[in-house]
């Protein structure tokens, strides 16, 4: 009985302390949804920041930060993107990674395979390989890797080929190093 009374006097401080809360201020409001299109940005998601900012602006028009955010988002929503995907790419773990004297299309085929493995198919990295004077046709590359992130392997594989990647929004796209 004495617990049944506890509960019902807890549940009416409760109700009383939440009927005695302010509601946040629409400007309150407007914040608290721009950090989050601040964060979604941060990890390199452009619709979930685009979505956070424009409901940040319905909330508050005057929100000077959203409104200059969500023109950025519209010019820089490619690269953002692209950062998320290598931040996606790059947290898979691979447990090893080993090629004897593999050609660099061997090596990222087994690359590949080893990430969606590893991630359970979130991460499907399409890898584009720009050599039109095959330079990097005739690069060999033999390693012996455990416990790295897929980035790192991705350096290794790039420095024995001579290669560089960079992240675009739908492809690793690979190409020789500048002599």
């Amino acid at each position: 009985m004495k617990q049944f009374l506890s509960l019902v006097v807890v549940a009416f401080f409760v109700a009383l302390a939440s009927a005695q809360t302010p509601a946040l201020a629409p400007a309150q409001q407007a914040e608290i949804l721009y950090r989050q299109g601040l964060a979604a940005e941060k990890a390199g998601d452009p619709t979930a920041a685009h979505k956070a900012y424009a409901a940040a602006l319905k909330v508050d028009p005057n929100h000077a930060n959203a409104r200059y955010s969500l023109g950025q988002l519209k010019l820089n929503a490619g690269t953002i993107a692209a950062k998320g995907h290598e931040a996606k790419f790059g947290a898979v773990k691979i447990p090893e990674f080993r090629l004897d004297a593999a050609s660099l299309q061997e090596s990222l085929d087994a690359l590949r395979v080893i990430i969606e493995k590893q991630s359970n198919q979130a991460v499907t990295p399409n890898f584009v390989i720009q050599d039109p004077k095959s330079q990097l046709a005739t690069a060999k590359i033999t390693l012996n890797l455990k416990n790295l992130p897929a980035k790192s392997v991705m350096q290794y594989v790039m420095e024995q080929a001579g290669a560089k990647a960079r992240y675009d929004p739908h492809a690793i796209v690979i190409s020789p190093m500048p002599k």
